[in-house]
């Protein structure tokens, strides 16, 4: 049921307790026992109490045969009270669905038909492209497609056929990695070819130091130079390793199953060949490798996978697709990329880059949370009561991770998001003022080694010449802000004086009025924001080591549009009896309040609104709005993190968004989202066309 999955992060779900569980619930309320469903997670959990009732009695003689012959006294069962969430359910809906349109979107724009991805020199995280067979491969990667069912009774001629394909395959790797192992002379891992270097990385950091145990993670020399040598350096092949690893001790010959403990090196090594390649053999995880270059290898092809979805109905029957794909006149990557545009295949069926992302809204003027939206999430009915084992066990072996809620537990740097805050502490500690021009020389390079650089100059070899804080602010100029943090450093006039430590500190300052050093007030669990302690250059715009959720993102740009009231975020609005009487009201408190000038707020406003202004996806829209753009990155192999801030009407705000999109390639995509979310809020757009049910258009690179 979609519903649940868009409040499952909220609302949770039930189940039958657990003595530890009854034991602390027990403190409270003497009625619980271990028959009873209690809430597991989410606001079920947290007002378990408050949601439960009173247990009915009744006191009775019974003679001599059992009979009831008379009740002295009941008690009737109460009912328990009701929880209202401050949630609204139509934006939630809406913020989920956009949501998931966006991100499909942009899965859509960066599948390519092509087999390898190969960055050059000069390419950047914006620049990767997902192959077409890596989205066919995701569906058996990640369970959509059930490969166990291949060798089932039941199994359809066409599931069958790929099992005796693939049976043939397993062979010949099993084959090649017992050759290998039996091999002292074998080829280095840095040598190896690419299929084979996978099936190696697996065996030793799967399936012998997880799956099995075999090879003690505990015990394991990370100093150790053969280590080194075959983690790092990827001088040595396999065999010695572990090799090696036997005459460490660091292989834990119990777990071989042997009929005597007293082996020498060599029995050992070969005992645990032997072990390797009977226990690959029937280990689920490494099959989904031998299917991964299978498809890379034409040897399963992208028809027979999507066939596959409709055999085991992943999809609904369509004669004309199936007959398009059997007959060729439609290619499985046309075909795939429709169904993914259609979200009849959805951006959480595939956990590719990117999968997953979280919008909060809240209105400034009284702190309401509207809406707090995780992507994906599940279907918390089938969890309730009677827990449904299969489902829950897909849910865990998912790699979307819907369990995972990433508007208050995903953490990453904020990037230029953070930006106010170091044009805030810049203005009111004195370091700039508002009519002032700062140069921007590309690189900044003050701070030696690696010297920082602004975006455009990497992306370019531009500057942005020189700028004022608005200016600075509206084209997210990261050499401002670079020297902004390296002023806030400066214990007196000379520039040598620069201190990091003294800048982080006049920069938490502020970054602590807007609450970034405390958890939002949510009453389901949340990570807790983690400000910066290195490298104060690089903190003022938001990278260090910055990380905070977009639940603490949504309370900061909710208090920039207010100017200045921070709220504790509440999920609840209030709770009633039975009968409708008020119990408890949540109306939102006040955190703190952001004392600076009206000077230094209309600097950040009018640098916010300037940022609307010049990205041209907010053109033609019919509100005045203001934002804040940022990307973070987190791997060089791996798109950067989009985000976007804003808030809206500009002069009355009355919506305030955070919006994060894992691995989303461009802050366009979050400022997209929000735009979107503006668009449906203040019916600027026809709802049913926001809300259209495919993939939405993805942004254009915005360099910051």
């Amino acid at each position: 049921m979609r519903t649940a999955n868009i409040f499952s992060h909220i609302l949770g779900y039930t189940g039958k307790a657990s003595q530890e569980e009854i034991d602390e619930l027990q403190k409270e309320n003497d009625e619980y026992t271990t028959a009873d469903v209690i809430g597991k997670s989410g606001i079920e959990q947290y007002m378990e109490t408050t949601l439960r009732g009173h247990n009915g009695s009744e006191t009775l003689f019974v003679n001599n045969t059992g009979k009831v012959i008379e009740i002295s006294e009941r008690t009737e069962p109460t009912a328990g009270n009701d929880v209202y969430l401050s949630i609204d359910g139509e934006y939630q809906k809406a913020a989920y669905d956009i949501l998931e349109q966006k991100i499909a979107g942009i899965l859509y724009s960066k599948i390519e038909n092509i087999r390898e991805y190969v960055a050059s020199e000069k390419s950047t995280a914006s620049d990767i492209k997902i192959p077409i067979v890596d989205v066919y491969y995701a569906l058996i990667n990640n369970n959509i497609i059930d490969i166990s069912h291949f060798q089932e009774d039941d199994a359809t001629d066409l599931e069958r056929s790929v099992y005796a394909k693939y049976l043939s395959r397993q062979e010949g790797v099993l084959s090649s990695i017992e050759a290998m192992l039996n091999n002292a002379n074998a080829p280095a891992y840095k040598d190896a070819s690419s299929d084979m270097k996978e099936y190696m990385s697996y065996i030793v950091n799967t399936y012998l130091m997880k799956t099995t145990g075999i090879l003690n993670a505990d015990k394991v020399d990370t100093k150790d130079a053969t280590y080194v040598d075959w983690t790092k350096n990827e001088v040595i092949n396999l065999s010695t390793y572990l090799n090696y690893a036997i005459s460490k001790g660091w292989i834990d010959v119990s777990r071989l199953n042997l009929d005597t403990k007293y082996l020498n090196s060599q029995e050992a090594y070969t005992t645990l060949v032997g072990a390797i390649v009977d226990g690959l053999r029937t280990d689920n995880e490494f099959g989904k490798l031998v299917y991964k270059y299978m498809i890379k290898n034409d040897q399963l092809t992208g028809r027979e996978v999507c066939l596959l979805l409709f055999d085991q109905k992943v999809l609904s029957y369509d004669d004309q697709a199936i007959s398009g794909l059997q007959s060729g006149t439609v290619t499985a990557y046309a075909f795939i990329k429709e169904k993914i545009r259609n979200l009849e295949i959805t951006p959480a069926q595939l956990a590719l880059d990117p999968c997953s992302g979280s919008v909060v809204m809240v209105d400034p003027k009284d702190g309401t949370l509207l809406a707090l939206v995780s992507y994906p999430g599940y279907d918390n009915n089938r969890l309730a009561n009677t827990v449904d084992s299969a489902y829950y066990a897909q849910l865990n072996r998912d790699l979307s991770s819907p369990f995972y809620n990433h508007a208050t537990q995903e953490r990453t740097a904020p990037g230029s998001t953070f930006k106010p805050v170091s044009a805030i502490a810049g203005l009111e500690e004195g370091v700039i003022s508002l009519g002032e021009y700062i140069t921007d020389r590309g690189i900044f390079e003050d701070i030696q080694p690696s010297s920082p650089r602004c975006w455009i100059y990497t992306s370019s070899g531009a500057t942005h010449g020189s700028i004022n804080v608005v200016q600075a602010l509206e084209h997210s100029c990261n050499y401002f802000f670079y020297e902004v943090g390296y002023r806030l450093g400066m214990t007196n006039s000379s520039r040598d004086s620069y201190n990091s430590d003294t800048s982080l500190a006049r920069l938490s300052k502020y970054a602590k009025m807007f609450g970034f050093e405390d958890t939002t007030g949510l009453e389901i669990p949340e990570t807790t924001p983690q400000f910066s302690d290195q490298d104060a250059v690089r903190s003022a715009i938001g990278q260090g080591s910055h990380a905070y959720s977009t639940a603490q993102l949504g309370r900061y740009v909710a208090a920039i549009a207010n100017s200045g009231t921070v709220y504790d975020l509440t999920l609840l609005s209030k709770v009633t009896d039975s009968a409708g009487n008020l119990v408890q009201d949540y109306s939102p408190s006040i955190y703190n309040q952001v004392n600076i000038s009206s000077t230094s707020w209309n600097a950040v406003h009018q640098g916010m609104r300037a940022v609307i202004e010049s990205t041209a996806s907010y053109k033609d829209m019919q509100i005045d709005a203001a934002g804040k753009t940022g990307t973070a990155q987190q791997s060089t192999s791996r798109p950067n993190h989009a985000l976007f801030i804003g808030y809206a009407p500009y002069n009355d705000p009355q919506l305030a968004l955070s919006c994060r999109i894992a691995f989303g390639y461009t802050s366009s995509n979050a400022a997209e989202v929000c735009r979107d979310i503006m668009k449906y809020y203040f019916n600027l757009e026809n709802k049913d066309d926001i809300l259209n049910g495919t993939a939405s258009e993805a942004g254009s690179v915005i360099g910051d």
